[in-house]
């Protein structure tokens, strides 16, 4: 019999080029889905993983090569294992990309994003057990259909389209920080790079959380007042990183309240001195949290922290569950993520996708492949 087949990018050696071939479709295990992947959206980061990343960060795993990446794929069900539960064929779905081992310590106890095994499928590793993980789910979303665990599935209203839901992933990040910093209607939250794709994101999400006020600091001044624009007058204000410190800023705006939570959304490339002047910012046991990977030393005045109470963490992509609550945000009007636009590309044009992504109108922009 044979075999049917499908199309795939796939990268053959960093740095180089994606390289668009035919391959067989993937069989799927007993409790995996088969999804016929409508889009997959392309991430600002993704080009530093394919040209960068084993010179940046050599101690988080890429999959073997040739390897087939992809980290927001969304799409239809197109098939279910035997001892799948709750999805059938033709439902609509995002495939988070999280994979976890289920048998480690912290899986058993609940917390799968602690697993010894993590590993972003289509993208890059957190452990030394990543590679084995790799092995098992070799499919991104840079395909035609893919393989998925019931456990990574999102089920997505039809009012969401599958260009919109390639971008829950960078929402998803924002949303579990905000969770952290128990952001709800009493807070008043300080998104750093608020103009950005993961500031976006922070910004939809704490208004449909109900946060009372919104600060924001970036430096494409051209995005303020469309940002501005996405909330009632004076909910939200930003400032230019050029116009001083944050803090002070933050003080005068405040009248020397202080935020709640400051979520930190500034790239490996960025300066940490706005992070570390914007723990000046918190109010006594405020919450820091980092989510866009401000790389190398942090120098942080622990005894201000100390006397101060505060809490400064790491926030690491996000559930599905979670996905699973801000797909039902969507569906019920509380979350309103409609000012994204769309840039959408076929799967033959991958690399000029990639490398036009830095184009793009801040975070407002969504690339998205369409296999």
């Amino acid at each position: 019999m044979t075999k049917k087949m499908m199309r795939a990018a796939r990268m053959h050696e960093c740095g180089q080029p994606m390289e668009l071939e035919q391959i067989p479709v993937p069989a799927i295990r007993p409790t995996e889905v088969l999804v016929k992947v409508e889009a997959c959206g392309i991430v600002p980061n993704l080009h530093n993983i394919l040209t960068n990343w084993t010179t940046w960060f050599p101690h988080l795993p890429l999959p073997k090569l040739p390897a087939i990446f992809g980290l927001d794929p969304a799409g239809v069900v197109e098939q279910v294992g035997d001892q799948v539960y709750d999805f059938k064929p033709g439902d609509r779905v995002y495939v988070n990309p999280a994979r976890y081992c289920g048998s480690c310590r912290s899986c058993r106890s609940g917390n799968t994003t602690g697993c010894s095994a993590y590993t972003f499928n289509g993208y890059f590793g957190f452990t030394p057990r990543s590679p084995r993980m790799f092995e098992d789910y070799p499919y991104g979303g840079l395909c035609e259909y893919m393989p998925a665990p019931q456990y990574s599935l999102v089920k997505i209203p039809d009012s969401m389209s599958f260009e919109t839901a390639a971008r829950l992933g960078y929402l998803g990040t924002a949303y579990r920080a905000l969770l952290k910093a128990n952001v709800g209607p009493t807070s008043t939250v300080l998104i750093n790079g608020i103009s950005g794709t993961l500031g976006l994101g922070a910004v939809a999400l704490a208004l449909a959380m109900g946060a009372r006020k919104i600060l924001g600091t970036a430096r494409n001044q051209t995005l303020f007042q469309r940002v501005k624009d996405l909330a009632a007058p004076g909910r939200i204000e930003i400032h230019s990183l050029d116009d001083g410190l944050t803090s002070e800023w933050v003080e005068q705006i405040t009248a020397g309240e202080g935020v709640d939570a400051v979520i930190d959304c500034m790239g490996p490339g960025a300066p940490a001195d706005n992070l570390v002047d914007s723990v000046r910012a918190l109010h006594r046991s405020g919450h820091l949290v980092n989510i866009g990977a401000i790389a190398g030393d942090v120098p942080l005045d622990l005894h201000w922290i100390m006397d101060n109470d505060l809490h400064i963490s790491g926030s690491a992509w996000f559930t599905s569950g979670q996905g699973q609550a801000m797909a039902d945000m969507v569906e019920s009007g509380v979350l309103d993520i409609s000012f994204f636009e769309h840039q959408v590309f076929p799967l033959d044009q991958i690399n000029e996708a990639i490398s036009g992504i830095e184009n793009r109108s801040g975070g407002f922009s969504n690339y998205v492949i369409r296999p």
